[in-house]
């Protein structure tokens, strides 16, 4: 049978279409071959040669085909599409009859036979599964493309496409389905292409039914919908035409989890690579934006996932994705702020071109989120970012331009106060922004120019870093140390001290403490580790052996048992922070040449793009810093030699690093370099006689650090410098007086009777009694260094010789130390004229007050002056921090913090910030506040950490501020009416100021601590004054204002005191036994200023998150706490670059210098609460009407027009000239401090046109030499003369024109209350010092985030800005 089918087959293949006889003859051979004999037979062969006859038969007889029975042609074809599944077997020996069968129905499109049959549907959807079951990656092109034909044909040529033929389509596209069998899906997808625009209808029905009705029975399918819908864009986007704006509507669906969906799919479809969705349909991509503020959290989270496909595959996008990006950036949720963070440099690592300035800057804010892992991944992705642009330079230079800001943003993140930023900044630092792993001379190289292009605020985080890991260094050198002695009865509590000092230098120290603990076990145990771990922290430990060591040590540490061991990784971070990884001796070496190379014009400074004289300066600085750090490292005579180069190079700042960087490493330079010695020595002399003052200065230290015989040199640059001095020449008096300065400090003994006579006759009598220039005659108070007179500055130097002549002495025996002060003391009440016959300009006075009041700040750190210095002194001196100068201000209060800072300074000069409460300028008051917290702060910390210093606690204490401050503000000139109301609330606003601050704890119940204090005060009388029934009815009025703050803001004020107060000898008599001092004596007014409520914690940093922007809804209160910012309570004002302003505006983020972005010290004060509404105008009558009052107040400053305080973009110059007369014009009146005259200005008004100055700008980045002099000589502390905080100049503001009619109001009044003045619009844009419209804005937003409990003082806020002429008060100085 098979033999003749083959002979049947083979003549049907050869038979056409026209020759009608052969029809006819073999039809009845058509209609036995169509009978259930064949069709059923069950030898497969046969049915093959059957199915390719049927096949022929069609082909021969079409159109019409020899078969009328519907039932008989179902069967046939039913029959065919079985006998396809051949084709699965592509190595049959019969594949290629199966070929033929395929070839021949989809050529002849026999299929369309069935359209008119009822069971049309039947058929081909067993076809359709049969080919899409068979099709497979043995299949050739051509097998292809004829089921595509055959396919396609009934699709495009039907009247109707069912439900049921469509899924067989669909479901190859369903994902498990098509990874199941690509070829089905590669079928699916070419039918569908093929056959757009005839299946679109059924397409479009299909997705009607399920997703606008809700029919998920028409289809099994229904539960794929999303899927299909993504497949069916790729395939072709025309397929849906219909369909997208569906979508539109599930977008906003009622179902959270079909919203999510929605999402998922339109986020594929919009970030696909060619993808024109947006393009093409920009309702639903608005649509789709829309729900990066759905309410759903995962919703929103799928958008911002999607954002970085839609970034690198997109760029064009990128501009609408900004917006919603930057409000999912502050997101609530944790989770959505992180992954912002990753598709921004996701992207940008891929491309920086794809990102634009908008979205880095959402990374560089999320630095300071309040969540480490958000932190984290901002930090780390900043410095990948940076790595790969800025290091490896993979975009060119234009691309590390942009990105330049990334390597100061990283770095001013070492001022948070989590171990765990500053740690990661470490480790960035190592990894990122200096690769440790790169060769020694690139690494330098990489170094040097890094520092030399860093901001200043970046700078000093530098080097405070360097310095933080110098000192754990010699702690773990401590630990080592004390491990080798012999153990006693205190070695336990040695160790275990010196183990919570590392403690607290690594993360977590609540279980840190216990591995450090295990740590020092294993030291002394184990040898070898012990002794690794001192190569590793010797001085002279390079950086390839520091990494031997640390490999070493964490091998033997390290278990492989245990693969996450929390031991070994605290041992990780520790050996990370002390492992010298950037800098040794070769090290050292390599960055000296560099600095040559520059030096000589053979570096490429041009390209790093740093002006060579730049790279220099900022080399010889950074090798000034190593020098305290790792002076070791400098002892090489290539070093040596290169820095006498240096010495003798032109540029003042270049010599002057080079002479401390000599006087830091050459302890041994005598006797291991003589050569050096009688080449560096004439040099050091030379420049002590004739150099410049600071260099003088540095050139007499370098030689007492490194000769033994000082006593001789000294004698040397002595004898010819006194004999020398004359006053006909001022400007050649500097060098000399500077010199034998720090000869009488250093060697005071040596030179004791010509520097008596010398200080006596020549300092006194000569310079600073004489008046030879007329100062010029200006209305400034304030000049430039460079336009200082130099009689002035002479005379300033005379009393910086005087007193460090006294400190060097260090005892009172010649009484030369109370006539010092006298003289000191002199110079404040005369304001700064000595001589008093007005022969000084105003700039000058301005300096002497200055350098009079920081000489007595000097002479009060040395015990036997401090004891001689009068109340009356004192209070003198505290009065300098409310001069009427700024710069006098600001210039006393940094001297004053580094005083208390270093705990040199008495405490009750901690009290003289009270006094800054009343400051006109918002930034000093902030500034103040944040030393108050500084100190508050390390003092306690102090006392934590020395249990055994308590019979000082009446020197330490914080809580012993109080006494000292009431007794200030007892004598202040400014308190002359006992009971009146205004000056009262002055009183209270001025010791809100600091109890604020000390109440934000209660540590060990110091609230009742304070309330005992006052009490006990109350009981005695005032010791400057006893007899004086008026002073001590003061004393008694201030200490109830006191009691009625602690009362009215604490609620454990009457509980027990812990102990018993000791208060000061000097300020206040013994207490009477037998008088009980219970009368109030405040009047009843003043009761309603006394707001309840707690005080709040001392808060720095604004609010770096916005609370989620969900279109008409309001802001919950705990998605407003859960947005605030990571602020620590302990802010750190002396960490470095914390001065206000060091950074350019547009390039430091709001919350970054915690001085310019902390809370406004009016929002932390209670009287805030009580004014309401428009209590700004009453304020105003009330001032105008007070009484007169016992000082006149400076001059008050004029204030912006509400529309100019954002300020046009006029340059900074202009600024400042337009305003420099009206910034220093000083006051008609007379100053605090300066006792009454004859002529009393009782009624005199300050004149019209200079109603007072605007804030003083102080010069901008230079630093005032001589307030810097004497900053860091014989400070222990090595690196702190880099850590310094140097305020940065403010910039100048357009003065108003003219003053409207209620500020004429006020000038004409003299009597006006000192108190703090109504807080304007601009007095909160001054605290920004100068920044940029942007940074102003974001710090508003911030403020308006905080916690729910300052919303009541944000209103009132808001309603005295609302007035844009408001009044403000500037500073004052001398009293009457």
């Amino acid at each position: 049978m098979v033999r003749r089918l083959k002979m049947v087959v083979k003549t049907f293949m050869d038979m056409d279409q026209d020759s009608e006889e052969e029809k006819e003859l073999y039809l009845n051979l058509a209609l036995h071959l169509a009978s259930d004999f064949f069709l059923k037979h069950p030898d497969k062969d046969v049915r093959l040669l059957v199915a390719c006859c049927l096949a022929d038969i069609f082909r021969i007889y079409a159109p019409e085909a020899p078969y009328t029975s519907p039932d008989k042609l179902k069967d046939i074809f039913m029959f065919i599409t079985r006998q396809l599944k051949g084709l699965e077997d592509t190595k049959s020996a019969q594949f290629n009859r199966y070929f033929y069968l395929l070839e021949n129905i989809a050529w002849v499109k026999s299929y369309n036979i069935c359209f008119e049959l009822e069971d049309s549907n039947e058929i081909f959807t067993q076809l359709y599964r049969t080919l899409f079951q068979v099709i497979n990656n043995g299949h050739n092109q051509k097998v292809h493309m004829h089921m595509v034909d055959l396919m396609s044909s009934i699709v495009c040529e039907g009247d109707s496409v069912s439900q049921e033929l469509l899924d067989t389509v669909l479901v190859n596209l369903v994902p498990a389905h098509k990874n199941l069998n690509k070829q089905a899906y590669d079928l699916a997808k070419a039918l569908l292409k093929r056959t757009a625009q005839a299946i679109e209808p059924y397409i479009t029905n299909f997705f009607n039914q399920v997703l606008m009705l809700g029919k998920t029975s028409v289809s099994d399918l229904s539960e794929h919908v999303f899927d299909l819908i993504l497949e069916l864009y790729n395939i072709d986007s025309h397929l849906l035409l219909s369909v997208l704006p569906q979508l539109e509507f599930k977008l906003k669906s009622n179902d959270n989890d079909e919203r999510l969906q929605v999402v998922k799919l339109l986020a594929k479809m919009f970030g696909a690579k060619d993808s024109e969705l947006a393009s093409q349909n920009k309702p639903l991509w608005q649509c789709y934006l829309g729900r990066f503020n759905d309410i759903h959290v995962p919703v929103r989270l799928e958008c911002v996932k999607f954002a970085s496909h839609c970034l690198m595959n997109h760029p064009d996008l990128a501009k609408d994705l900004t917006e919603y990006l930057k409000v999912r950036s502050h997101d609530p949720e944790e989770a959505i702020r992180h992954d912002v963070i990753v598709s921004i440099v996701t992207a940008s690592k891929k491309d920086l071109s794809l990102v634009n300035d908008h979205l880095l800057n959402f990374v560089r804010e999320r630095t300071l989120d309040k969540r480490w892992r958000v932190r984290k991944e901002a930090m780390m992705g900043l410095a990948q970012i940076y790595k790969k642009y800025a290091l490896q330079a993979e975009a060119g230079k234009e691309a590390a331009k942009q990105i330049s800001w990334i390597k100061d943003k990283l770095l001013h993140i070492y001022y948070q106060n989590s171990i765990d930023d500053r740690l990661l900044v470490e480790r960035i630092f190592a990894q990122y922004l200096v690769p440790h792993n790169l060769e020694t001379t690139e690494r330098m190289k990489c170094l040097y120019y890094l520092y030399a292009t860093l901001d200043g605020n970046a700078v000093k985080a530098l080097n405070e870093m360097w310095k933080c890991q110098n000192m754990l260094r010699h702690h773990v050198k401590d630990l080592l140390d004390l491990i080798k002695q012999p153990k006693s009865d205190s070695y336990n509590k040695t160790v275990f001290s010196k183990v919570m000092v590392i403690t607290r230098n690594l993360p977590d120290p609540g279980k840190t403490q216990d591995f450090v603990k295990k740590l020092a076990q294993v030291l002394e145990e184990d040898e070898k580790i012990r002794k690794q771990l001192e190569t590793l922290v010797s001085p002279s430990c390079s950086c390839k052996q520091a990494e031997v060591c640390v490999k070493e040590i964490t091998k033997k540490l390290g278990s492989p048992k245990q693969p996450s061991n929390p031991f070994l990784e605290m041992v990780k971070f520790l050996l990370e922070r002390i492992a010298p990884v950037h800098i040794d001796t070769e090290s050292i070496s390599a960055l000296i040449k560099q600095v040559n190379k520059s030096i000589e014009g053979t570096a490429d400074d041009e390209d790093e793009g740093v002006p060579t004289e730049q790279a220099i300066r900022a080399g010889l600085e950074l090798l000034k810093v190593l020098s305290f750090t790792h002076p070791v490292s400098f002892h090489s005579a290539e070093t040596f030699e290169s820095l006498l180069g240096c010495l003798k190079m032109d540029d003042e700042k270049v010599a002057e690093a080079a002479l401390q960087i000599f006087k830091n490493t050459g302890s041994k330079l005598e006797e291991s370099f003589p050569h050096i010695k009688s080449v560096l020595l004439p040099v050091l002399q030379h420049k002590a006689k004739k150099g410049p003052p600071r260099q003088a200065k540095y050139a007499i230290h370098c030689i007492h650090a490194m000769f033994s015989n000082r006593d001789t040199h000294f004698a040397q640059i002595f004898e010819p410098l006194h004999k020398s001095l004359d006053t006909d020449n001022m400007e050649q008096l500097i060098t000399p007086l500077t010199t034998l300065g720090h000869l009488a400090m250093l060697a005071p003994e040596q030179f004791a009777a010509p520097l008596k006579s010398l200080v006596a006759n020549f300092i006194v009598k000569d310079l600073l009694m004489n008046d030879r220039i007329p100062g010029k005659k200006t209305t400034k108070l304030w000049v430039p260094d460079d336009e200082v007179s130099p009689e002035t500055l002479a005379k300033i130097q005379g009393l910086k010789l005087m007193v460090r002549w006294l400190l060097g002495v260090k005892n009172n025996q010649s009484k030369s130390g109370n006539s010092t002060l006298r003289m000191l003391t002199a110079i404040l009440s005369s304001d700064g004229d000595l001589t008093e016959q007005g022969k000084m300009g105003k700039p000058d006075m301005s300096r002497l007050r200055l350098a009079a009041g920081c000489a007595i700040l000097r002479l009060a750190q040395e015990p036997c002056y401090h004891e001689i210095i009068t109340l009356e002194q004192y209070q003198l001196c505290a009065l300098v921090i409310n001069d009427e100068c700024y710069q006098v201000r600001q210039a006393f209060a940094q001297k004053l913090h580094k005083g208390l800072c270093r705990l040199r300074l008495p405490l009750e000069y901690l009290a003289v910030f009270t006094l800054c409460a009343k400051d006109p300028v918002k930034e000093r008051r902030a500034h103040a506040r944040q030393c108050l917290v500084k100190n508050i702060n390390l003092r306690r910390e102090y006392l934590k950490q020395h249990a055994a210093v308590s019979e000082k606690l009446i020197s330490l204490l914080p809580e012993y501020v109080v006494p000292y401050a009431i007794h200030l503000l007892v004598h202040d000139p400014d308190y002359v009416k006992v009971q009146d109301i205004e000056q009262l609330k002055d009183i209270k606003e001025a010791l809100w100021f600091v109890l604020e601050i000390l109440m934000a704890k209660n540590e060990n119940n110091s609230h009742a601590f304070i309330r005992k204090m006052v009490e006990n005060i109350k009981q005695t009388k005032d010791g400057q004054c006893p007899d004086d029934p008026k002073i001590n009815e003061k004393l008694y009025t201030v200490c109830d204002v006191a009691m009625n703050i602690v009362i009215s803001k604490s609620t454990t004020y009457s509980l027990e005191s812990p102990k018993d107060p000791v208060l000061p000898a000097r300020y206040f008599t013994q207490p009477d036994k037998n008088f009980s001092n219970t009368k109030n004596y405040l009047p009843p007014e003043m009761k309603s200023f006394f707001t309840p409520g707690k005080p709040k914690a001392a808060n720095v940093l604004g609010a770096v998150n916005k609370p989620l922007s969900a279109t008409g809804k309001l802001q919950t209160k705990l998605s407003r706490m859960e947005t605030i910012s990571n602020a620590s309570s302990n802010s750190n004002p002396s960490s470095p670059g914390r001065s206000k302003g060091r950074l350019d505006s547009a390039d430091v983020d709001h919350s970054e210098n915690e001085d310019i972005s902390m809370k406004s010290p009016e929002t932390e004060k209670p009287s805030r609460g009580r004014k309401r509404g428009a209590a700004a105008n009453q304020d105003d009558k009330a001032q105008e009407s007070k009484p007169k009052r016992g000082r006149k107040k400076a001059a008050n400053t004029s204030t912006d027009d509400a529309e100019d305080q954002w300020g046009e973009d006029s340059s900074i110059a202009e600024a400042s000239m337009e305003t420099e007369d009206e910034q220093n014009s000083p006051p008609k009146r007379g100053r605090r401090g300066r006792p009454p005259k004859p002529a009393a200005s009782k009624d005199e008004t300050p004149s019209k046109g200079r109603r007072g100055r605007r804030k003083a700008a102080p010069p901008a980045d230079e630093e005032n030499e001589e307030e810097q002099e004497e900053e860091e000589e014989d400070d222990d502390d090595a690196g702190s003369e880099n850590m310094e905080v140097k305020p940065k100049g403010r910039r100048g503001r357009k003065p108003r024109g003219e003053a409207d009619a209620a500020s004429d109001s006020v000038e004409s009044t003299p009597q006006k209350r000192r108190g703090r003045p109504p807080r304007t619009q601009t007095g909160a844009r001054k605290a920004s010092g100068g920044r940029s419209k942007a940074a102003a804005n974001q710090e508003e937003e911030s403020e308006e985030e905080m916690d729910t409990a300052q919303q009541s003082e944000e209103e009132e806020e808001e309603s005295v800005d609302s007035s844009p002429k408001v009044r403000r008060k500037v500073g004052r100085r001398d009293r009457r």
